[in-house]
């Protein structure tokens, strides 16, 4: 059926609409919404000699209602939002993903982008909400990932302003590294869940994990910079089997000379977790070896201070019981 005369949207610019006289179309258009009414009557166009022409469709309802605009700029503004949001969560990750993987050096994170270390793999990041912070004893640790607590000695505290997520505690106060390159602290005590990349057994992890641990300490860092000068030479100082929180657990220690500074001492702890599928756990101790770094006795302070979560009276050290092995 042939649509009544009238005003109808034009199939060739569907941003007006054309009049139709009841057989075809007229030149005359208008803007979609415009009052104009009918068209002055025309001489009936010359015969077509191609075909009929298009007739518009019209609904039961009666004649098609304009057509709605594009939201071109509505589209083009989502767009250019969503780049930017884009471009600043990869900032964000990058920033956020890149930390010191050890070392007595305390920085901010970088303000560009620069390649994850490698030195200190990792099974899983440790949950803000349940970190080293969540308890509110002032003088313990607790880390919820690996389901284990540590003791903080005088002279220690929580971290603050550390970009290195497995940083667990620190020591009061930053200084200028020797070499003239950022600020160090005299002493970092980190924890990382060790991966099956990195042995089973408590003795293999230590022992693969004390060059990494030094090297991220005092060598070179995870940005390339060396804020001692770099390692110069190393003495093994102590090594041998321990309880750690009723767990058979195995140390390793370094004596690390540098070519600027004092140098230190490094050691990497390993032994079972007490939670979950009881994943090795390597607990790396960062000190700085002059007058202002902390003893080495803390190390064995904080060892015999490791505890399960919610169990005070388990305790460890050299000599202590040793529980299961893995």
């Amino acid at each position: 059926m042939t649509p009544p005369p009238g005003w109808y949207g034009d199939p060739t610019a569907p941003h007006l609409e054309r009049w139709w006289d009841g057989t075809s179309w007229t030149g005359h258009r208008r803007a979609p919404g415009d009052r104009q009414g009918p068209p002055t009557p025309q001489a009936p166009p010359a015969p077509r000699t191609f075909g009929q022409p298009v007739a518009p469709q019209v609904p039961a309802a009666g004649p098609p209602a304009p057509p709605a605009r594009r939201p071109r700029a509505r589209a083009v503004a989502l767009a250019g939002a969503g780049a930017v949001l884009a471009a600043a969560t990869v900032t964000g990750a990058l920033v956020l993903g890149h930390g010191d993987e050890g070392g007595t050096r305390a920085r901010n994170a970088p303000t560009t982008p620069s390649a994850a270390p490698t030195s200190v793999p990792r099974s899983a990041s440790r949950p803000a909400s349940t970190g080293p912070s969540a308890t509110d004893d002032p003088s313990v640790v607790v880390d919820q990932l690996n389901g284990i607590t540590l003791p903080l000695p005088d002279g220690w505290e929580k971290p603050q302003d550390v970009a290195d997520e497995d940083v667990v505690m620190t020591t009061h106060g930053t200084y200028d590294c020797p070499a003239g390159v950022g600020l160090c602290r005299h002493g970092l005590v980190l924890i990382r869940t060790a991966t099956a990349a990195d042995g089973t057994s408590p003795r293999t992890l230590a022992r693969n994990d004390i060059e990494d641990a030094a090297d991220a300490a005092f060598d070179r860092d995870a940005i390339g910079e060396r804020p001692f000068g770099g390692i110069t030479s190393h003495q093994a100082v102590r090594s041998g089997q321990i309880a750690v929180a009723g767990r058979a657990g195995y140390f390793v220690r370094w004596r690390v000379r540098t070519a600027k500074g004092p140098g230190g001492y490094v050691e990497s702890l390993a032994f079972p977790s007490s939670v979950g599928t009881e994943a090795p756990v390597v607990v790396r101790f960062v000190f700085d070896a002059g007058p202002d770094g902390p003893p080495p006795a803390d190390m064995d302070r904080i060892t015999r201070g490791i505890r399960p979560v919610g169990d005070a009276a388990t305790d460890g050290g050299v000599g202590s019981s040793i529980g299961p092995s893995h």
